[in-house]
């Protein structure tokens, strides 16, 4: 795998673990102002778009636009649940597992494209 095909993956997949952090780590301190929450999590956002960015820039020359949207999504659901599970001790349950796998099977769709 080159340069150009794996950095989007990495890079995604950092982007998408800030932003789930940015959306949902204010959510441990409730009694923060939500002022300062938006605030935080817009710093964080900057560093997720610093990933983000580059990850579309490099991989639009080896991924297909859809590709690289269906990459971002499939990262952001695998991040969601580390993230919801570090912080808040929520594991999948069987409905989202197989919500989750629906999800994959549409990925497989865009990216093997079995109809054409």
């Amino acid at each position: 795998m080159n340069l150009n095909a794996f950095a989007p993956i990495a890079l995604l997949g950092g982007s998408n673990l800030l932003m789930n952090l940015a959306w949902y780590g204010h959510l441990k301190s409730p009694h923060r102002a939500l002022w300062t929450a938006v605030l935080i999590s817009w710093g964080i956002a900057f560093f997720e778009y610093c990933l983000a960015v580059p990850a579309n820039r490099i991989g639009a020359h080896a991924y297909s636009l859809a590709e690289l949207k269906t990459m971002q999504e499939v990262l952001s659901l695998a991040t969601f649940v580390l993230v919801a599970w570090w912080l808040f001790g929520t594991k999948p349950g069987p409905s989202t597992l197989a919500g989750f796998a629906f999800i994959a099977a549409g990925a497989f769709l865009v990216f093997k494209s079995p109809f054409g």
